[in-house]
């Protein structure tokens, strides 16, 4: 019977949407102040979930402590007190939406998971506007 595991995260990014093919106005009316030339911040919150079958050796779906060194080298290190435009190849020609986000995410984390587990990840970038992705 399959059953979930979460690792909830947190890091802290600035970034900057904005389309290169659109003019200026119209950047500014579609993405308002996330349009900011000057960039802006989200304290981003994180939650990696994956399901599969328990190893009846373990009890484990998936050894957490290892989810959590995934997260930190993939995701943590590459996009903790970054600038997403600017600092990261994934967002050079990516505009850094949260929708986009999530699914860099999960294709970072996806990349290092055998398939027989799901994977979703759930992206915060405010209390109340939040993202999931199940690939």
């Amino acid at each position: 019977m399959p059953i979930t595991v979460c690792r909830k995260e947190h890091f802290n990014a600035a970034h900057r949407l904005h389309n290169p093919l659109w003019s200026d106005e119209h950047n500014q009316r579609v993405f308002g102040k996330c349009n900011n030339p000057h960039y802006h911040g989200h304290n981003y919150e994180l939650t990696v979930r994956l399901t599969g079958e328990v190893d009846p050796a373990t009890g484990y779906v998936y050894d957490l402590k290892q989810l959590s060194d995934l997260i930190k080298r993939e995701i943590l290190d590459t996009f903790d007190h970054r600038n997403l435009n600017l600092d990261t190849d994934e967002f050079r020609d990516l505009n850094p939406t949260a929708e986009n986000i999530a699914v860099v995410i999960w294709n970072r984390l996806r990349a290092h998971l055998e398939p027989r587990f799901a994977l979703s990840v759930t992206l915060y970038e405010t209390d109340r506007n939040f993202v999931e992705y199940h690939g």
